[in-house]
């Protein structure tokens, strides 16, 4: 009985024997980062309500050069860091920028400067700390076993984002934001110890050594700006690039017109509406990863999975022309959302599993950061310029969202070929070796 149930759990969650722990605690990591920021996120988002359009563009801007920044202090620091500890580091500096947030915000009277503050540094936490895990996550897992394992490792993060948003919804008006910030600090000092059980794993359970270089033992070298280079000269990075920006315009519009939506509502009101579509998309995400994301990249293959949710955000915005109502806004926003979290997202970390280990820790950061927030700061403004310049109500704006999502959906279908074509390639080096 007990010889068959490996095999009966390999079957379900095509995860090895040999692979379980490394799986786990990844889950767990994952699971950890996500509650903290979910915590956050409806907080922030309801603050936005209380805004103009310009004034959120502009604060999308500031978060785009706060990013770039960061992002090229990122690369010295990989530059000259043993990654080992720059790792941990990164989480244990916005554990404590929260602490710092907590004892600021009681010394002061007007909450204006402080709430802004706030909204943009939870949007630099939101990407900078995803994409510094998924890095880790490309240098633990060979290409293999990324195909069968992120999914379900990106199903952590749908389970920390249920329960975080649950944690939101419920204690927001109970324990107030400034007490959240200390709750999410918690969950980030928690994985810290975890960064080190994966490099023990990685050598001890998966035999991955070989595959990869192992970071805690070298640093990075080369030039703090070799991700910026690389990403304006590597077309197969270019274009992973260019399918993030479109992403971005597309979430950008949607997000702009709930922003407007739920102008009416109050604070409270508005936090617990958008903890709630925190839930439900999560909630989905979760079975969807766990269940369904690697088998559709195992039989539709990368193009295909790349192009399902910007080919359904096209019919939806084309829905939304014809009847632009919150109801059916906010059901584009959910299904949106868990087809990213669930389906596009974990494939688009797997584009990674193909690019030099310098690339993936230097230039993707400089796509999931600095280009990601670059398109928010270009897609807000060019929001702005529609509603505030233009006049356009919903139902042009979505049309021209529509016909963004169009192009996104193509790039995805290039996009999956090249890599298809990339892992060929590896495949048949390794065989002519």
């Amino acid at each position: 009985m007990n010889e068959q149930q490996p095999s009966l759990l390999n079957r379900i969650f095509l995860i090895e024997q040999s692979e379980w722990k490394a799986t786990a605690v990844s889950f767990v990591f994952v699971f950890l980062l996500m509650l903290s920021y979910f915590i956050l996120r409806p907080v922030r988002d309801a603050m936005a309500s209380d805004w103009s359009d310009l004034e959120v563009s502009f604060l999308w801007n500031i978060n785009f050069f706060i990013s770039a920044i960061l992002v090229a202090v990122y690369g010295l620091a990989v530059s000259r860091i043993k990654f080992k500890i720059l790792v941990p580091s990164v989480y244990a500096c916005f554990a404590v920028s929260f602490i710092s947030y907590y004892f600021l915000a009681g010394t002061l009277d007007d909450r204006t400067l402080i709430d802004k503050a706030f909204y943009v540094w939870v949007s630099v936490f939101a990407l900078f700390h995803v994409s510094v895990f998924w890095s880790l996550m490309a240098d633990t897992f060979n290409q293999e076993q990324a195909k069968r394992l992120f999914a379900i490792i990106a199903a952590g993060a749908s389970l920390g984002a249920i329960i975080g948003s649950g944690v939101a919804t419920a204690f927001a008006k109970k324990v107030g934001v400034d007490m959240l910030m200390l709750v999410a600090s918690c969950g980030l000092i928690l994985v810290i110890p975890l960064v080190f059980y994966i490099y023990r794993l990685k050598d001890h359970e998966l035999g991955n050594t070989d595959v990869m270089a192992d970071l805690s033992q070298i640093k990075l070298g080369g030039h703090w700006w070799h991700g910026f280079k690389t990403v304006l000269t590597n077309p197969y990075l270019l274009s992973i690039a260019v399918f993030l920006v479109l992403y971005t315009f597309v979430g950008s519009f949607i997000y702009f017109e709930q922003k407007n939506l739920l102008a009416d509502y109050t604070r409270a009101e508005r936090t617990q509406i958008l903890g709630g579509i925190d839930w439900i998309v999560n909630t989905l995400t979760f079975g969807i990863a766990f269940f369904a994301t690697s088998r559709i990249v195992r039989k539709f293959g990368m193009p295909t999975t790349l192009a399902l949710l910007p080919v359904f955000v096209v019919l939806a915005l084309l829905i939304l022309a014809f009847a632009p109502v919150l109801t059916v806004l906010l059901a584009l926003q959910v299904a949106r959302r868990s087809g990213n979290y669930a389906i596009t997202r974990p494939a688009r970390e797997m584009l990674f599993t193909e690019v030099s280990q310098e690339d993936r820790y230097k230039a993707k950061p400089v796509i999931d950061i600095v280009l990601y927030r670059g398109g928010d700061a270009v897609s807000s403004l060019a929001f702005a310029g529609l509603t505030q310049g233009l006049g356009l109500g919903l139902v042009a704006v979505s049309l021209v969202g529509a016909g963004i999502a169009a192009v996104w959906a193509w790039v995805g279908v290039w996009l999956g070929r090249k890599y298809d074509g990339r892992v060929s390639e590896s495949n048949s080096n390794i065989l002519s070796e």
